[in-house]
């Protein structure tokens, strides 16, 4: 099947580029939940390459909610500065560590119900949390994911909601995970949203190539 080629071939091709966020907050300081979860938020409407470095500035001094809230406000925004919309995030950052220290006495939850519950935590935070954090199937849509899915002609779809679905119909769970890793980094890469490298692209020969207009 196509996807299953797709899985093997970008497997194997994926392997000498940079991985993303969370796999190297994972590599780097093991699958702990709550280092997963503040990753993921920080990592929101920001590179994974600038993201990377905060997060290593972050987690030097904070590894718990208890310590993040312990960490004076002004403090926080001066570090997380570089990801942008640092007063929101830092905003969101404290009440997500208080809600998973009052409601969830200090541990970060793993079931999508219980995720979704803590005010700044979406779907796709809550699905990548499990996913990565927990090994619970799911799969993260984010803009990669969407647009590489349908730019294949695997799926026709307008938002990551019915992205979400018709991937969970059309991929077997043990690959969910692992959808999701593997177009994130063909899509900082090599299937960008305007002018995509068709020319170096190893899954060209079987992408329908939706809406490309124009490649390299």
């Amino acid at each position: 099947m196509i996807r299953e080629e797709i899985i093997r071939i970008l497997a194997k091709k994926t392997v000498a580029y940079v991985q993303p966020l969370i796999n190297s907050i994972i590599d780097e300081y093991g699958k702990n939940p709550y280092l997963i979860l503040i990753g993921c938020l920080l990592s929101l409407r920001a590179k994974d390459i600038s993201t990377i470095h905060v997060c290593r500035d972050l987690f030097s001094r904070v590894k718990t909610p208890q310590e993040l809230l312990a960490l004076p406000e002004d403090d926080l925004r001066k570090i997380i500065f570089k990801t942008g919309f640092y007063q929101n995030k830092a905003r969101v950052l404290r009440e997500v560590s208080r809600t998973i220290i009052e409601a969830f006495d200090g541990r970060v939850p793993d079931t999508y119900e219980q995720l979704i519950s803590i005010k700044g935590v979406g779907p796709k935070t809550a699905n990548l949390v499990l996913g990565m954090a927990f090994d619970v199937p799911s799969i993260c849509v984010d803009t990669h994911v969407h647009r590489i899915s349908n730019r294949l002609g695997l799926i026709k779809t307008k938002t990551v909601e019915q992205t979400e679905v018709e991937l969970k119909r059309l991929l077997d769970k043990k690959d969910w995970i692992t959808w999701n890793k593997l177009l994130v980094i063909w899509g900082q890469n090599i299937c960008a949203p305007i002018s995509p490298k068709c020319s170096q692209c190893a899954i060209s020969h079987v992408c329908k190539k939706v809406g490309v207009t124009q490649s390299r």
